[in-house]
């Protein structure tokens, strides 16, 4: 796999840091790791209760393994990614603290 096990430790910790362990039954947010990127959603059980659990994808972190950095990807209505305006970097941590911190709407409207 390209991306850094230690960066993948750090975004893992992360989600599971994003809400109380108390509400899990209620709301997750999780990292769905591909080769070259990872998509945090947002993870519920359907209304009713029953059934499989509703992904919802929230933002996206991608990888350039030739360049060391990473680089942070919203998603439309429609589900595509799109650039995010933010310079790529080296430390995952600073875009993790960009999506939980910076109040854009975008991430958890």
């Amino acid at each position: 796999m390209a991306i850094p096990e230690d960066d993948l430790d750090r975004i893992n910790r992360w989600c599971e840091s994003c809400v109380p362990e108390e509400y899990w039954d209620q709301v997750k947010v999780e990292a769905d790791i591909a080769e070259r990127h990872v998509t945090i959603v947002e993870v519920r059980p359907l209304w009713t209760g029953e059934g499989e659990y509703v992904r919802f994808p929230i933002a996206r972190l991608r990888y350039t393994k030739s360049t060391g950095l990473w680089s942070l990807y919203w998603r439309d209505r429609n589900l595509k990614f799109h650039k995010y305006d933010i310079e790529p970097t080296a430390t995952v941590g600073t875009l993790l603290d960009h999506i939980g911190n910076s109040g854009d709407p975008i991430f958890f409207g």
